[in-house]
């Protein structure tokens, strides 16, 4: 596409009449948004005419009402010292109940973070903080972080974490 006489005044024109970019490389036809944007800017157009639609008017909020909470996640941006507005936040549902023995770990292979070695399962039990917490420690798999128990539950296969999915979606 190449930028005519023809092509330019009529360029002009509608961006005189106060188009967007858009509807300018809509007119022309074969030409994009950023291409209008370009040329407008090495002809140094400006002025542009108020569009013929009118602008929304604001709504003024009324000073009396409660400001709302914002239904937003708060997941996006810095969000350390924002308020945890925990009245939106949908309860978790229950995990499958596992097996006893998945959950057991005798007492003398239990260690912290300062025992944890390359060969020791880091699988985290408990909750992190609490003077409960502690890691499996067991002996892991050559080349995991967890044991053979652990690793199973970690790591499943593709067609198991899809179900488990379509299940979940069903729901």
């Amino acid at each position: 596409m190449s930028w005519n006489d023809e092509r330019v005044e009529l360029l002009k024109r509608l961006w005189g009449e106060g188009l967007s970019a858009s509807q300018i490389a809509g007119e022309l036809g074969g030409i994009t948004r950023n291409a209008v944007i370009g040329k407008v800017h090495r002809l140094g157009l400006s002025g542009r005419v108020k569009s013929a639609t009118p602008a929304r008017p604001r709504k003024t909020r009324p000073e009396a009402s409660a400001p709302r909470p914002n239904p937003r996640p708060a997941t996006l941006g810095n969000t350390a010292l924002a308020p945890a507005f925990e009245a939106l936040v949908e309860a978790a549902p229950a995990p499958a109940p596992a097996p006893a023995t998945d959950n057991v770990v005798p007492l003398a292979q239990r260690c912290t973070i300062m025992n944890l070695t390359e060969s020791t399962c880091r699988w985290p039990v408990g909750e992190p903080g609490t003077a409960s917490f502690y890691f499996c420690g067991s002996r892991s798999v050559t080349g995991m972080p967890y044991c053979t128990q652990h690793a199973r539950m970690a790591y499943q296969p593709v067609q198991d974490r899809r179900r488990d999915r379509r299940l979940a979606n069903l729901r």
